[in-house]
Formats: C-alpha cells, sequence, structure tokens
C-alpha cells in the first residue's frame, strides 16, 4: 500500500464519520418531535458502516471504510403522560421518540474522536510524503 492509498482511507474514514455527525445531529435536533412525515413519532437513525476492500482489480477501491446505511434504531418508543399534548391517546399519554440524550452526546464524542484522529493520520501521511520528495 502507497501513501497515496493511506490519504485514501483516511479520506474515506473522515467523511464516513462526518455522515455519522450528521445523523447523531438529526436525532439530537428531533428528540421532541412527536409527528414526522411518515406519522407517528420520530424514530432515532442509526448508520451502518461497512468496509471498503482493496481490491487489485479495481483501481477505484482503495480500501477504507464508507457510511453504507442509514437505519432505524427498533427500539421501544418512550411514554410520556401530558394529557394536554395534542398528540396524547386517550390514557393521556404522548409516544416520544426514542433518542437519548446521553447517549448522543456520547456518540458525538466518539465519532468526533475518530474523525480528529483520522484527520490526524492524513496530516502525519502528507508530512511523510513531504519528507520522502525531500531525500530525492
Amino acid at each position: 500500500m502507497g501513501l497515496n492509498q493511506a490519504l485514501d482511507i483516511s479520506v474515506s474514514a473522515i467523511r464516513a464519520e462526518g455522515r455519522h455527525m450528521e445523523i447523531i445531529s438529526s436525532n439530537i435536533a428531533n428528540i421532541n418531535t412527536t409527528r414526522t412525515l411518515g406519522g407517528g413519532p420520530y424514530r432515532r437513525r442509526v448508520v451502518m458502516f461497512e468496509e471498503v476492500l482493496a481490491s487489485a482489480s479495481q483501481k477505484l477501491s482503495q480500501g477504507g471504510v464508507k457510511a453504507e446505511q442509514i437505519v432505524e434504531d427498533p427500539s421501544p418508543l418512550q411514554k410520556v403522560y401530558n394529557p394536554s399534548h395534542p398528540d396524547a391517546d386517550s390514557s393521556g399519554f404522548v409516544s416520544m421518540p426514542n433518542v437519548s440524550l446521553s447517549k448522543e452526546m456520547v456518540d458525538m464524542i466518539y465519532s468526533s474522536k475518530l474523525y480528529e484522529a483520522n484527520i490526524t493520520v492524513y496530516n502525519a501521511t502528507k508530512q511523510m510524503m513531504k519528507e520522502t520528495l525531500q531525500l530525492q
């Protein structure tokens, strides 16, 4: 694997973690959304990552990772007693999104650390390339 491939792998991880942070932001923004276009409360979304394998037969595929799919979290919705809410059922309970602010914040911190680590790897690889060119 050459240094250019190392750069490509770092870029793929930076893009994937950027997408992950977008989804986390969406989850936090919709933490109180009880009515969506599809009907019902917002459901937490999760990013599914997929490895991109390096292949000698495919020049475009250098290895790395990609945010392959965005799926809804099937965990149960929260029930909150609020009889004055417009979306309350006959018992006075409102179905709230299955989003936990503490979980989203932990995921955001973890994702941002991975993002930063991949930027560090990218910059270190660039520095190695510069030093290699100076040897000649």
